[in-house]
């Protein structure tokens, strides 16, 4: 039996919003990951699916933080595999890359196919000397194989691929391919998704395990196509997919992966109000002050700030413009202790109408009129109950 580690889409050096603390996030969870999932549970090996990195050009200290957490692996005998993603390739023609630099210093090894301009074939094994090579057989039993990233000639890639794995001399009984690429209908609004047709020559060629990378949430297909999706969250609306780790165990019966999700996450809140028309600006204030602070109480760790993104809809009486978004996003972040608090104010401006009954009187109705007309005005709101009783005289 093996036992291995298959991780994806770290993005160290995640750096939008601004803020130091949401970079390290990303430290956090890939630290946390490799020591509870990896070390911890001492697997054979570990996969990282593509995009250890978040850009091709990284900063120093984007640097050590994978450096430290590779060299944790290192002092703990175990090997790393990994292949390059879309955001952290090197450019068609460009010689290396960080993720060749942290090979060419042992931290892991770059399986790569060849690229087709010598007379090799597309596969050849790991050579140690060199550090180079498409695929490794390791003492566990597991033939672990690389590809790149091929964009939208993946099929076509995957045809080649299958291809040479068929004609690789013989070797472990369980092969297992690294690929980065997503399969269709999992995410909306992806464009260039495999279909799960493409991927079938691989099971053809021999693949048991097939570990994909690139979209950031958790699926699998047919019991031997994994994809665990981003140890972190790049954005909220990331935050409502299942995402984590594969911890894999490969038995002669089959696979078993089990999605582990206890590492480092950041929590993040996604609130709505909805606005009715009626409330005052104060009272819709209060509202969103209290649905935050309501939100914040019942989070199982009060130790992790959270993110929050409020969203505030519908109609209100008074002229959207009278609410001050940037000072109630302050409020909300001091008063929430939030790391980040993302505000988006999506309300319409309605006339304030208030209810007629039955029965009234021609003057009540008149000067029910004139209020709710007072009432809209920023200037005469505060005395909307005592004009109109001047203003019909």
């Amino acid at each position: 039996m093996a036992r291995f580690l298959h991780i994806a889409d770290i993005h160290l050096g995640f750096d939008r919003y601004e803020t130091p603390e949401r970079t390290k996030d990303f430290f956090r969870a890939l630290n946390t990951a490799l020591d509870r999932y990896a070390i911890q549970e001492s697997v054979d090996f570990v996969l990282i699916a593509g995009d250890l990195f978040e850009h091709r050009n990284i900063k120093p200290a984007t640097l050590n933080q994978a450096q430290v957490c590779l060299q944790a692996l290192q002092r703990a005998n175990i090997p790393v595999l990994a292949i390059e993603g879309n955001h952290d390739n090197r450019p068609y023609g460009t010689p290396t890359s960080w993720l060749k630099y942290l090979s060419e210093w042992g931290l892991l090894m770059l399986l790569e196919p060849n690229d087709g301009r010598s007379n090799e074939p597309l596969l050849t094994p790991w050579n140690p000397q060199t550090r180079s090579g498409g695929y490794i057989d390791l003492d566990c039993g597991v033939r672990v194989i690389g590809s790149n990233w091929y964009g939208a000639t993946a099929p076509r890639a995957i045809e080649r691929l299958a291809e040479a794995i068929a004609a690789l001399p013989a070797g472990p009984d369980s092969a297992v391919l690294m690929f980065h690429h997503g399969l269709e209908g999992q995410i909306a609004r992806y464009a260039g998704a495999l279909r799960y047709t493409d991927l079938l020559p691989l099971k053809a060629a021999g693949i048991d395990y097939l570990a994909l990378g690139h979209i950031h949430k958790n699926y699998t297909a047919e019991g031997w196509v994994f994809n665990p999706g981003s140890l972190e969250a790049n954005n909220v609306e990331e935050s409502r997919y299942q995402r984590g780790a594969y911890l894999v165990e490969i038995f002669p019966q089959g696979i078993n992966a089990d999605l582990q999700t206890g590492h480092f996450q950041r929590p993040i809140l996604r609130l709505e109000v909805i606005a009715k028309g009626q409330e005052s600006l104060e009272q819709l204030t209060q509202t969103a002050m209290d649905t935050v602070a309501e939100a914040v109480a019942i989070l199982p760790s009060q130790e992790i700030a959270p993110i929050i993104e409020l969203k505030i809809t519908g109609q209100v009486g008074f002229d959207r413009l009278e609410l001050d978004t940037r000072r109630l996003q302050a409020q909300l972040k001091e008063t929430s202790g939030a790391l980040l608090v993302l505000l988006k104010y999506e309300v319409e401006d309605v006339a304030y109408q208030t209810p007629l009954s039955d029965g009234q009187s021609r003057l009540d109705i008149e000067q029910s009129i004139f209020a709710d007309l007072l009432t809209a005005h920023r200037d005469y709101k505060t005395r909307a109950t005592e004009l109109p009783a001047g203003s019909l005289i």
